[in-house]
């Protein structure tokens, strides 16, 4: 690893700026989308294993101080964690931290977008796949889709722009539901981007359309799963434990593990690692 502390750049093998990490809060949901995760629920962590707010904290203000610059939380569904807002207030106020956004599948902005900008949050990431309520529940399985449309307008509200709106492209999505959104999020004033439906197992990933998730060339994230694992790749199935190695070896024996590019991750989870 190439460490240039007074530019605050953190080099990978190939060259890569890692400046970007992700952290999942919880492996907690509220739905149970069918590309996520199965019908009959998954087997929790437990509580004392997951991370507390002081030591992600901590982690977070020692990947600062080696390069970090964005922070992105996500879950399962972060909302769902007691005490978000307070953990992003933590985030927030850690000197060297330029944006801090937030995966969501929004049934819960209604309730906490406010509270969360004013906290410190930046931006907000939404996930929504349809504007077809029938669909929308049979996808997540338990979801209203008004709840989502409500934590659209109480982000846009709270001042957490801009929002983009996160569409899982399943191999049977409609064509005329995707135009349909497309058009919806355009009206809206929301960015809209495509990922295709991806399997961990079988390594099958692409370039999010309309972002650049799934870039290998051009990565630039690293991640903390919520019971402390540092992951230098989602498809990738190493990972180093910041419990047993401390926050700093952790981060430095992750960086210097990132692959080229992903390949296969037969022991991660998407709701245990974050999307």
């Amino acid at each position: 690893m190439n460490l240039q502390k007074e530019n605050l750049y953190m080099l990978d093998r190939y060259k890569r700026n890692i400046s970007y990490l992700r952290i999942s809060v919880t492996d907690r949901c509220n739905l149970r989308c069918s590309y996520c995760m199965p019908e009959d629920g998954i087997d929790l962590m437990a509580h004392d294993d997951m991370l507390s707010f002081e030591e992600i904290v901590s982690f977070v203000e020692e990947a600062i101080k080696t390069g970090i610059t964005k922070v992105r939380l996500t879950g399962g569904e972060p909302l769902v964690r007691k005490g978000i807002v307070e953990l992003v207030e933590k985030i927030a106020n850690i000197k060297g931290l330029e944006d801090l956004a937030l995966t969501t599948n929004g049934i819960l902005l209604e309730k906490y977008a406010d509270d969360l900008a004013k906290a410190g949050l930046k931006r907000v990431n939404i996930s929504l796949d349809t504007l077809n309520p029938k669909t929308y529940r049979e996808v997540t399985r338990c979801g209203d889709i008004e709840d989502v449309f409500k934590g659209i307008e109480a982000s846009k509200k709270a001042g957490l722009t801009p929002i983009k709106i996160n569409c899982v492209r399943m191999p049977d999505s409609s064509e005329t539901e995707l135009i349909a959104l497309k058009a919806y999020c355009k009206s809206n004033d929301l960015d809209l981007r495509f990922i295709r439906q991806m399997d961990l197992e079988t390594g099958d990933f692409s370039i999010v359309e309309g972002g650049e998730g799934g870039n290998c060339k051009k990565c630039n994230r690293i991640r903390l799963t919520a019971n402390g694992k540092v992951k230098p790749c989602l498809f990738n199935q190493n990972e180093f434990d910041v419990k047993e190695l401390g926050a700093k070896d952790a981060i430095r024996r992750t960086i210097e593990s990132k692959p080229e590019e992903g390949s296969k991750n037969k022991i991660g989870k998407f709701y245990n690692i974050g999307g």
